[in-house]
C-alpha cells in the first residue's frame, strides 16, 4: 500500500548525505517499502556497514495534527530508550533538521536484523507466539518505566499538559478536527461523538504519571528471528501518556503472553473505560489517516470504515 507522504531521495542526494556524516561512499541501497509515513532506505556503506536512513514528509505535505514532528519524536524516544541498555532498539547515528542536504528532516540509525513479526507470525506455533509476546511485554514495560514531566505529544514543539485528561482530550480534538476538515463521515455526527467522549472522560483523571508510550508497537514494528525479538522499531508516534494506550492493550491484540510479560492486566472499571477511549481514538486515526495519506488500497480503506463503525458501537456500550 502506497502513501503520498513519502519524500524520496536521489542516489546523488544519498551519496552526499552519507559522505557528510560518515566520510564514506555507498556500496548499495534500496528503498524500504513497509513504512507508511516517514520513508526509509537501507544503505550499505563502502566498509560494508549497513545503516537505515529515514526521511520525514516534506514541509508542504498536508499532515494530520498528530503526525506533525514525528521525526523529532522518534529520534528523542530512541535516544531515551537506548539509555536503558536492555531494550533492543537501533542507535541514532546522525540527525539533520537543517534542510540543507534534503527537503525534509532525516536521521540515520544502525540497521537491526530480523523480520517483522506480522510477516512471519503464522509460521510460529501458539506456544512460540506466546513466548515472543511475553518477551514483548517485558520490553514494553521497560519502555513505560521512562518517566516524563508532563502529558501529551512527545515533541517539545507541541503543548504539553499537567493532567492526562487535558492531554488526551487534546489528542481527540486533533483527530476529530482532522476528520471534519477531510470530510470524513461515519454513523454518528461529530457533536454527538464529542458529547459521548466528554461523558466518559472523567476516568482519565485516574492517570497521574506521564510515561513514555510507543503507542505504535504493533507486530509490524517488532523484528524477530528464530523465535526471539531482535529489535523494536518505529517510535515516531511516541507520547507522554497512560501506558494502557500501548497497542498490545488494544482490542486488536491483548494476548495472554503479552499480559504475563508486562505483568499487568486490564481489570478495574477505570482501566476498562480508559481503554475504550483509547480504542476509539485508534480506530478514528486508522480511518481518518486514509484521506490524508491518500492510500491506493481500497480494500484497506473499506476495512477501516468497518472497523470504525464496530469501534463506535463498542464505545457506545462501554
Amino acid at each position: 500500500m502506497e502513501s503520498t507522504y513519502k519524500t524520496r531521495l536521489s542516489s546523488e542526494q544519498l551519496n552526499a548525505i552519507i559522505k557528510q556524516h560518515f566520510s564514506a561512499s555507498i556500496q548499495d541501497y534500496k528503498e524500504m517499502v513497509d513504512g507508511w509515513a516517514n520513508h526509509a532506505y537501507l544503505i550499505t556503506l563502502s566498509d560494508a556497514q549497513r545503516v537505515v536512513l529515514k526521511i520525514a514528509p516534506s514541509a508542504s505535505t498536508n499532515l494530520m495534527r498528530c503526525e506533525q514532528d514525528l521525526m523529532i519524536a522518534e529520534v528523542e524516544a530512541l535516544r531515551l530508550i537506548t539509555e536503558l541498555q536492555d531494550v533492543p532498539v537501533p542507535q541514532v547515528l546522525a540527525y539533520d533538521d537543517s534542510l540543507t542536504m534534503a527537503s525534509a528532516r532525516y536521521f540515520i540509525m544502525e540497521y537491526m536484523s530480523g523480520t517483522p513479526y506480522n510477516q512471519v507470525k503464522d509460521q510460529y506455533s501458539a506456544e512460540e507466539q506466546e513466548a515472543i509476546e511475553h518477551q514483548l511485554g517485558r520490553y514494553n514495560l521497560r519502555i513505560n518505566e521512562i518517566k516524563g514531566e508532563k502529558f501529551g505529544y512527545f515533541s517539545e514543539q507541541k503543548q504539553r499538559y499537567s493532567t492526562w485528561k487535558e492531554a488526551f482530550m487534546n489528542l481527540m480534538d486533533d483527530i476529530l478536527n482532522d476528520g471534519e476538515e477531510a470530510g470524513i463521515t461515519f454513523s454518528i455526527d461529530y457533536p454527538e461523538l464529542r458529547r459521548l467522549i466528554g461523558e466518559k472522560s472523567n476516568v482519565l483523571d485516574d492517570v497521574k504519571e506521564p510515561v513514555l508510550v510507543s503507542w505504535d508497537l504493533w507486530d509490524g514494528n517488532v523484528l524477530v528471528d528464530k523465535g526471539r525479538i531482535t529489535a523494536i522499531i518505529d517510535f515516531e508516534r511516541s507520547l507522554w501518556a497512560d501506558p494502557l494506550m500501548e497497542h498490545y492493550f488494544s482490542h486488536f491484540n491483548y494476548t495472554p503472553g503479552f499480559v504475563k510479560g508486562y505483568g499487568h492486566a486490564i481489570t478495574t472499571e477505570s482501566e476498562l473505560k480508559r481503554r475504550s477511549l483509547y480504542d476509539l481514538y485508534f480506530d478514528l486515526v486508522l480511518r481518518i489517516e486514509c484521506a490524508y495519506r491518500q492510500y491506493d488500497n481500497q480494500e484497506h480503506v473499506n476495512w477501516t470504515i468497518h472497523n470504525l463503525e464496530e469501534g463506535i458501537e463498542r464505545f457506545r456500550l462501554s
